[in-house]
């Protein structure tokens, strides 16, 4: 028997979802409720276990002449001095190359390996479980019935919430600005800046443009900063190294907020959640692209092992996804509450202890899924 499928959302998750399931021989259909035209507009940069993942969906291969590849991070302090460096490329020998490029063009290699239509401007209105398949609805009133719904639709998840599998995403308390910058510093280096509770981060990503992720912890009940720009500028204006290049050669600033997903369980009968819709975290390990590809692959495996078993194939994934998820988060939290230790104590113990630190926090990442 044909199983029907449904994926909710197009995005990173989503699309690679889509791949893994036909990868293991499945036919999912695809809706996104946005537009086909809205396109990511910013970088994203994949570390060696993302590459790794997207080899075993058969998607590294469009992958190779996009972005640059990167070798090497530095940390520094604010005044630009260096704190250590991190051999990216000897940390994932063997594993997968680590690359920074634009998220519109990651997108569209994703998309190739869809291999069947997707249908944008299609939200999922309403989600019924009844007598174990899952009932769906759609904006302009279409019904279809599914033996397994995967909701990859974001922290924002409707699936998830329709499915009563959990509430709102839980704020981390960040506010992170994003830019692409071109006529800007020449880096070969992902590099990081960190200043107090703030930290800047900048790395080449293909066509002589820089991609910039920068953040701050504020105080809490401060809302979002009106002017993105200009807030960027009064945050990092004092910053030394490549900074000041950057900041004269930045046209738009992205703002948002960053939050985490825990959730008591990924599924419920024929509806599972991937991506971050399942485990979102704060963006500073960059994972959250890697780990939506891990559960990609995962998926379409236990699903093709136990085809006539859906609630056995989803146990099996939650139990082999869920360690190395919160294994993410756990090592999120830790960098994340030492960037924000005072910078005269932070700088001191980074430069003797950083490289073993942060090289640790990969560890378990290098493993295979």
């Amino acid at each position: 028997m044909t199983m029907r499928i449904l994926v909710v959302g197009a995005g990173i998750a989503g699309l690679a979802a889509a791949r893994g399931l036909r990868v293991a021989g499945f036919r999912p259909d695809v809706v996104e409720e946005l537009p086909a035209t809205m396109l990511p507009g910013a970088g994203i940069y994949l570390p060696g276990n993302a590459t790794r993942a997207l080899r075993v969906l058969g998607l590294d291969a469009p992958l190779r002449p996009l972005g640059d590849l990167i070798f090497r991070q530095l940390f520094l302090d604010a005044a630009g001095g260096q704190l250590f460096e991190l051999d990216v490329a000897a940390l994932w020998a063997g594993v997968g190359e680590s690359r920074a490029l634009a998220r519109a063009d990651l997108q569209q290699v994703l998309l190739t390996g869809v291999g069947g239509e997707v249908r944008y401007d299609t939200a999922v209105t309403d989600l019924q479980i009844v007598d174990g398949a899952a009932k769906v609805e759609f904006s302009g009133g279409r019904i279809a019935e599914y033996d397994l719904v995967v909701g990859a639709d974001g922290r924002r998840s409707t699936v998830r919430a329709k499915a009563g599998l959990g509430g709102a995403a839980t704020p981390t308390g960040q506010i992170v600005y994003r830019s692409v910058v071109t006529g800007g510093p020449q880096l070969s280096d992902w590099t990081a800046l960190l200043g107090e509770r703030s930290a800047f981060t900048v790395m080449p990503m293909g066509s002589r443009r820089l991609y910039c992720y920068a953040d701050e912890t504020p105080e809490a009940g401060t809302p979002n900063p009106a002017d993105p720009e200009a807030r960027l500028r009064e945050l990092f204006g004092d910053f030394g190294g490549p900074v000041p290049q950057i900041l004269n050669a930045i046209e738009k600033v992205q703002v948002a907020r960053t939050d985490e997903v825990v959730l008591e369980s990924w599924s419920r009968g024929p509806v599972v959640l991937v991506g971050d819709a399942a485990h979102a975290t704060a963006p500073t390990l960059a994972q959250g692209a890697a780990m939506s590809f891990e559960d990609a692959v995962v998926l379409g495996e236990v699903l093709r092992a136990t085809p006539g078993d859906i609630p056995a194939a989803l146990a099996a994934f939650e139990a082999r996804r869920r360690p190395r998820c919160e294994q993410v988060r756990t090592r999120t939290r830790e960098r994340d509450d030492n960037r924000d230790v005072p910078p005269a104590e932070r700088d001191s113990m980074l430069r003797s202890r950083g490289q073993a630190i942060f090289a640790d926090q990969y560890r378990e990442l290098v493993q295979p899924l």
